[in-house]
């Protein structure tokens, strides 16, 4: 996706060689407009998947999914990560660690909005190492949903968790994928004549 990649390339910045900052845009100020055409994107690429739908992560894949939600017309769900009093029976439970945070979070959803006969698109705002996108997975699964695929606005393909879900049989629709940030040089796969020096 052209937009995304130059918003990248514009406002993102490159804090190591595996960290990524995008808080212009995305996981802190939200520009409402790109999220508009990623949720249009994600609606064309699962056209077919029959999605009924969205389950996502609190709070940075929330945006994208209710943006993606409105244009198909399908609910969005999200998981928790803290304890709340009202989220308290039939729970759908999976731990996940951040590796932005360093930490690990038991992630929480009612099993009143996932159904067996549910068809479930998972999105969220990064891939990396997978294990977001694993738990999520892992929810579906216990709800007894199908999985439609997985939607990622930002893939770091020179990390793990793309190939994994890829080899464990998920379709992974990344809209942006990152090759390389060494030296604060972004490079995307699909063309590297996109590279961006953060100074």
């Amino acid at each position: 996706m052209e937009r995304l990649e130059e918003k990248i390339l514009l406002e993102g910045t490159a804090l190591s060689e595996s960290v990524l900052k995008v808080d212009q845009f995305l996981n802190h100020q939200i520009d409402p407009q790109l999220m508009y055409e990623i949720g249009q994107e994600f609606k064309e690429r699962f056209a077919d998947a029959n999605i009924t739908k969205i389950l996502t992560l609190e709070s940075s894949g929330i945006a994208p999914s209710v943006m993606a939600g409105l244009l198909m017309d399908v609910p969005v769900v999200f998981g928790r990560k803290r304890k709340s009093l009202t989220l308290n029976d039939g729970l759908l439970t999976a731990e996940v660690y951040s590796f932005t945070n360093q930490e690990t979070n038991q992630i929480s959803v009612s099993g009143k909005f996932l159904q067996a006969d549910d068809c479930v698109l998972v999105i969220d705002d990064f891939l990396a190492n997978g294990q977001a996108a694993d738990a999520l997975i892992d929810i579906v699964s216990q709800s007894g949903a199908g999985i439609a695929g997985v939607g990622i606005v930002i893939e770091k393909a020179f990390q793990e968790g793309g190939r994994m879900l890829r080899a464990n049989g998920h379709r992974v629709e990344s809209l942006a994928r990152i090759e390389s940030m060494a030296e604060g040089s972004i490079k995307f796969t699909e063309n590297g004549a996109h590279t961006h020096a953060n100074i």
